[in-house]
């Protein structure tokens, strides 16, 4: 067993944000650590959600032993129903996790067949060469585990996304005790969350949210409407307490608000007072000085609660002026402008706008800062190293962080990208072969879910240079084409270039006149010469190569 080689094989989340997924391969066996999704680019046109290319686990379905969830943020979790769909295999994950991944699967279809296993911190777990002990740590989200893998030839141990909060509100605290003992037994590999690597010192804990919070309620004197993400539980406690101790009722809107709510409630992890909610349709007739509005929406997407809400566009509640808005969340990397634009709609209402950076913070991070993935190596001292979750400068400057302990047991420290391997085995580590990875786009409203590289190479080329679509209608018995040919055009050319446009159908008339009767018979060949001399013609006029797509009406 000793002469047989461990890979680490990054599936998604090392070089980008989003779509964390890890697979640990020993011989015949897998295990999977997380299936995340991300939100697509601008480039990806009419795409909701990108998750991993799952192709080298449904090639290697026999070996999947399990799929090992850390918690139940989307970037992490929202793969799993896609996953699933090729591959049943077993699910284990704390029961908020396991909660949050239920609704996804219930989405799809695919939860009567899930095989879901509730872990909990300290919790072992054997999948077949591995054994795997759940470790607790803090984050922004509930029920957030850490992952060592002990394997045969050493214990690996994943952090998933973490903070060391050393009072978080919860008072669940970070387990750095068997981080500590796992590190005196000796762990042949490390992987560390990267995301806040270029921050110095300490991330601050949830608690600091808490005065500016109360500030926001007791100087606002009408209603208060408040956004953060819907998976930042302990952060709606901090509301829902907040909004009591003041004598103000909660509405909560947005779907995934009420759900979450609904989820942690039921267990155990939201208290929510008697009293305290307000139903959606009663918002507009309380009075706006009694009212905290809970919405989700942070990052500004088209349709949700808090983007309809800053246009007037939401049936049960309306800004007014002196309202306060304020978003206790970060703004995630390229979402920048949807997220101002939404800004500025709220602005327009005449209301008190609250978000980024001040003191106190209205948000915190969920990730640790320098200091504390320092913390994090010197107690673990791993063999090896190899820094997750970021991007590329992120991951090669948390291996720089890492080279201070040189003198203390780590031999050596790798930067890779999604794709790219890790391989372990008793003559020690190195980069290994590149494993067949790549993303997969998500039209969620499309009948064939799956958007193909093509469609998108469409899509790119309609929203740059627009299409025209010659019409032409031809005799069947003749092959004569009746009247001349029409040309209808998007996004190509202004009303003021109708000349192009003319010539365009005579350059149509003269492929259909030199064209044999034999090929005019042939629609699929007709369409082909009529692209192709249009292409042509259009590109030497105006530089530019619309989408063309002929029409032959048969009469």
């Amino acid at each position: 067993m000793a002469d047989k080689t461990l890979q680490i094989i990054p599936l998604g989340g090392l070089g980008e944000f989003g779509m964390n997924s890890m697979a640990i391969r020993y011989g015949d066996d897998i295990i999977v650590a997380d299936a995340g999704m991300m939100f697509p680019d601008a480039e990806l046109l009419g795409v909701d959600i990108v998750t991993p290319d799952f192709s080298y686990l449904k090639d290697n379905a026999a070996k999947v032993r399990g799929l090992l969830l850390t918690h139940g943020h989307e970037d992490h979790i929202g793969g799993v129903p896609f996953l699933l769909a090729d591959l049943n295999i077993p699910i284990y994950g704390t029961a908020f996790t396991l909660a949050l991944v239920e609704r996804r699967l219930e989405e799809h279809s695919l939860l009567e067949a899930a095989k879901l296993n509730e872990v909990k911190p300290r919790d072992r777990v054997k999948l077949g060469p591995f054994e795997v002990e759940f470790i607790h740590v803090t984050h922004s989200t509930a029920s957030s585990v850490a992952l060592a893998i002990t394997t045969p030839l050493g214990v690996i141990i994943h952090t998933g996304d973490f903070k060391v909060d050393q009072t978080p509100l919860d008072g669940e605290l970070f387990d750095l005790q068997t981080f500590a003992e796992y590190g005196k037994r000796g762990v042949l590999l490390l992987m560390s969350d990267s995301t806040n690597v270029d921050r110095p010192g300490y991330t601050e804990s949830e608690k600091a949210v808490v005065p500016r919070l109360e500030e926001i309620m007791l100087r606002s004197e009408r209603r208060v409407v408040l956004s953060c993400f819907s998976s930042s539980v302990h952060r709606m406690q901090v509301i829902f307490d907040l909004a009591r101790k003041h004598g103000r009722k909660v509405g909560l809107l947005g779907r995934s608000m009420l759900s979450v709510t609904e989820i942690a409630h039921s267990l155990g992890l939201l208290e929510v007072h008697d009293n305290l909610l307000l139903r959606p349709q009663d918002l507009q007739l309380a009075d706006p000085a009694k009212v905290c509005v809970l919405v989700s929406g942070t990052q500004g997407e088209p349709m949700s609660a808090l983007s309809r809400v800053a246009v007037d566009n939401h049936k049960h509640l309306k800004l007014e002026k002196g309202d306060t808005v304020a978003l206790s969340a970060r703004m995630i990397p390229g979402n920048e402008r949807p997220i101002m634009r939404m800004i500025n709609h709220v602005a327009r209402r005449g209301c008190r706008i609250v978000f980024g950076h001040m003191t106190p913070p209205v948000h915190v991070s969920g990730h640790g800062s320098a200091q504390e993935l320092k913390l994090i190596l010197n107690l673990v001292r791993p063999k090896y190293f190899m820094p997750v979750h970021g991007e590329y400068w992120q991951l090669s400057q948390h291996a720089k962080l890492a080279s201070d302990l040189r003198d203390h047991g780590l031999e050596s420290s790798f930067v890779l990208e999604t794709g790219e391997s890790l391989e372990l085995d008793s003559r020690g580590a190195r980069k290994g072969e590149r494993i067949g990875v790549g993303r997969v786009c998500i039209d969620s409203g499309s009948i064939d879910e799956v958007v193909e590289d093509m469609v998108i190479r469409d899509r790119r080329h309609l929203s740059e240079d627009g299409f025209v679509m010659p019409i032409l209608a031809i005799d069947k018995s003749t092959g004569k084409p009746e009247g001349g040919p029409e040309i209808v055009s998007r996004g190509f050319l202004s009303e003021d270039n109708k000349e192009i446009l003319t010539e365009a159908k005579r350059v149509v008339t003269r492929t259909l006149e030199t064209s044999s009767e034999e090929e005019r018979a042939d629609w699929g060949v007709m369409q082909e010469k009529i692209r192709s001399d249009l292409k042509r013609f259009l590109t030497k006029q105006t530089a530019r190569r619309p989408l063309i797509m002929p029409v032959i009406l048969e009469l």
